[in-house]
């Protein structure tokens, strides 16, 4: 709960005209009055924790390398007391460290030297003193002063209305602030900083670069936060170890939310954090991250669990039951030698709707996989596996493949003949599901490239490849789709194409800028293939685009390959002046047989010509980006393929639109090529200084007509919408943030969810 700002604790503001008029002014601008709540304190501690007595400065004789020179106005010596004075500018030089002082006595028989007036001291780190008075060593070594300001080199201020170096060489300093914001502006004006630490005592450690707060209240905007007991900061920006700031969040599911994070730095190359959750309408719940660095890469393991009451998928209130619940996480990356590296990732829910209900992902499936690599100048070895758990409504987990393993070799050969590039490729794979089909592949292919220039100017690419493989599959029944189950048991098939690019790059001036005008021709010819005799794992979701138009194969896997002979036709278009870039690509393709292929209806591939594709970018310098991809009938011209992203204006103030339509007509019956429309929008407005209004929603605008399977759709169903007002400067950042959710799945319900969020930089957590 934020509290409201007491008047007798220190504000921090430093600014140039305060040095000049006296360190005290300066140190009292950082802390004010001493605070009567701080004094109270100090009055309940035991005597000697009150106010402990400074050990006693020892003077040490100077070094004969280390020769104190200094530089004054004027100068006067006691013959008396034996003591040195200069004033006027004064300034003391020892090596890295510094003082300069309106006035300065040494007395030469205690050591003690005296600096007073407007007094700054730089010592051999580069921290700095400001105040009116300190005691130094004849070794510049800082003793005592009052209503003293510390600048650390690391950026960090603190500010105390009395401070002492002990003999250990720690800085104690009472009745202090701290804070690593900037206190001026541009213009050299003092500032408020967005938060501060206030303490009763705080003790500065040079040698670790830590800072210890006893009575640690932290302040953001000057309102008060709960106590900070036993902070320790490290100045260098380090981890230290300790509680971060809580999080505070109001949800449907879960009522009140508050999180707390504790964390503990295990070594230099490990640390742990432990957060716990307390909801007013669940069980808590506990995570916990733990990381690791070696020499060789890195993991992290992340963890949830709890025990809360669970309804099942389409279940009702009444249904729901108490189990114990999680999510686990894992991903790392080990490698071993320049050539060989591991990469892996583990994602596990226990049910469907945790990660929703908890808001820790929106994610509909969780992919686990595990991939071994050997990567030099011409080959690549991978050996993988990997499993996906769905968390989608309808969907049997018992059909969801996994793989083990899956092998990939590929070498990378010189044509000595005809200078061309040769690459050698054989895979397997291995697909097995608990309550569906099974399947097995390897293959074995040999792929020959070319290119080269004309006289004229034209890019030729010559392409030839060659293929056998072998698959082996049992339970096909069990896919729905017939048209991927293919025939049990043992088959085989053999491929060969061969293909022909042409490129004529055109180049020219075109309204103060310069175009480039490509236009571009491809032949592919392959003989009959046996394509629907073997499963379909990969290649399902197939659609002409803008990014396979000119592919040799434009099924997305290796499971289904386009047969016959086809020529493809197009242009690229671009225009680039200064701040300015527009590029187009439009193509088409025509197949010379009309025999009925694989491909389904509506995919733009069916018929001897096919549908026309293409692609616009257009940019303007970093404010606006705009990208079109389109899909026309190519006898209608109806869009069966309509993409819009835009994003326009600046880091501050921007404005983000995504929009699909997909209208491809495609039979029923096959999930992966359903028809569907959506909206993305997503905004940010900057306003004042640091303050910024954001929002974004999606919104699915499918509709019958796209999918006659929906029931109660009208063509706009919001999914999630959220607004909100932040704060951001240099060392904190502050949101306040509303978002609903409009669609409901067994506990994870839908409404209103509320959520605070501080980040406090430079703290180092």
């Amino acid at each position: 709960m934020l509290l409201p700002a007491r008047p007798d604790l220190p504000h921090l503001l430093l600014c140039p005209s305060s040095v000049k008029a006296g360190a005290a002014a300066l140190a009292l601008a950082l802390l004010g009055c001493p605070g009567a709540a701080i004094a109270q304190d100090d009055a309940n501690l035991p005597a000697d924790q009150s106010h402990p007595t400074p050990q006693p400065v020892v003077a040490v004789p100077v070094e004969e390398d280390e020769t104190v020179q200094f530089e004054a106005d004027g100068a006067s010596y006691d013959d008396n007391t034996d003591v040195v004075s200069v004033f006027g500018d004064v300034v003391l030089r020892r090596g890295d460290q510094s003082v300069r002082a309106d006035k300065l006595s040494w007395n030469r028989k205690t050591g003690i030297i005296l600096a007073e007036g407007n007094v700054r001291f730089v010592d051999a780190d580069g921290n700095q003193i400001f105040t009116d008075r300190l005691e130094l060593t004849d070794e510049l070594k800082a003793g005592a002063s009052e209503n003293m300001l510390l600048a650390l080199r690391e950026g960090g201020r603190l500010a105390a209305n009395r401070g002492e170096r002990l003999e250990n060489g720690k800085v104690l300093l009472h009745n202090a602030a701290y804070t690593s914001c900037a206190v001026e502006d541009a213009k050299g004006c003092p500032r408020n900083p967005s938060w501060r630490i206030t303490a009763r005592r705080v003790i500065y450690d040079p040698a670790k670069k830590s800072i210890r707060f006893e009575g640690a209240r932290a302040e953001i905007f000057g309102l008060r936060l709960m106590p900070m007991p036993g902070l320790v900061l490290a100045t260098d920006g380090r981890p230290i170890n300790g509680l971060l700031i809580p999080d505070v969040q109001l949800s449907a599911s879960n009522g009140v939310q508050i999180s707390e994070t504790w964390y503990q730095r295990l070594s230099d190359n490990r640390d742990l954090a432990i957060t716990g959750y307390v909801f007013t309408e669940a069980l808590p719940m506990v995570s916990a991250q733990y990381r690791q660095l070696t020499s060789q890469g890195s993991f992290q393991v992340t963890g949830y669990v709890t025990r809360s009451s669970r309804i099942p998928i389409g279940g009702n209130p009444s249904s729901s039951q108490k189990d114990f619940r999680g999510y686990l996480y894992a991903n790392g990356r080990y490698q071993f030698t320049p050539n060989w590296s591991l990469t892996f990732s583990t994602r596990v829910a226990s049910d469907r709707t945790f990660l929703r209900r908890y808001d820790i992902s929106r994610d509909d499936r969780l992919r686990s996989t595990a991939q071994l690599e050997r990567i030099d100048a011409d080959s690549y070895l991978s050996i993988a596996g990997w499993a996906t758990q769905t968390l989608r409504v309808g969907d049997s987990q018992g059909l969801v493949p996994f793989a083990v393993p899956e092998i990939d070799f590929r070498r990378r050969l010189t044509d000595p003949w005809l200078g061309g590039r040769i690459q050698l490729q054989a895979n397997s794979l291995a697909i097995t599901r608990t309550s569906g089909q099974d399947t097995q592949r390897a293959f074995a292919s040999a792929q020959w490239d070319l290119r080269r220039l004309t006289p004229w100017g034209q890019e030729v690419t010559l392409t030839t490849l060659v293929r056998g493989d072998v698959y082996h599959s049992d339970e096909n029944a069990l896919t729905s789709t017939a048209i991927y189950r293919g025939n049990p048991g043992w088959q085989g098939r053999g491929m060969a194409a061969a293909a022909i690019d042409l490129k004529w790059p055109l180049v020219g001036e075109f309204l103060g800028g310069t175009q480039v005008l490509t236009p571009r021709f491809q032949v592919v010819a392959s003989p009959t293939l046996r394509n629907l005799a073997v499963p379909n794992e990969d290649a399902r979701s197939i659609d002409l685009e803008d990014s396979n138009l000119f592919a040799l194969n434009r099924f997305p896997g290796y499971d289904r390959i386009e047969d016959g002979v086809r020529f493809t036709y197009g242009f690229d278009w671009q225009w680039e002046r200064p701040g300015w870039r527009i590029a187009t690509t439009i193509g088409q393709s025509y197949r010379l047989t009309d025999r009925p292929t694989l491909l389904p209806d509506g995919t733009g591939l069916t018929e001897r010509t096919s549908d026309i594709v293409g692609r616009t970018e257009v940019r303007f310098s970093d404010v606006v980006k705009v990208t079109h991809r389109f899909r026309l009938d190519k006898d209608s011209l109806a869009v069966r393929r309509n993409e819009f992203d835009a994003a326009v204006g600046s880091k501050s103030t921007y404005l983000e639109v995504g929009y699909l339509r997909l209208n491809r007509d495609v039979g029923g019956g096959i999930e992966d090529l359903k028809d569907r429309e959506e909206l993305r929008i997503a905004g940010r407005v900057g306003f004042a200084r640091h303050w910024s209004i954001f929002g974004s929603g999606v919104f699915d605008l499918t509709g019958i007509s796209d999918d006659p399977s929906l029931t109660g759709v009208d063509g706009f169903q919001p999914l999630r919408t959220r607004l909100g007002i932040a704060y951001q400067d240099d060392c904190i950042e502050l949101d306040f943030t509303w978002r609903r959710d409009y669609v409901a799945t067994g506990d994870a319900q839908k409404g209103n969810t509320f959520q605070i969020h501080i980040a406090v930089r430079n703290l180092g957590f």
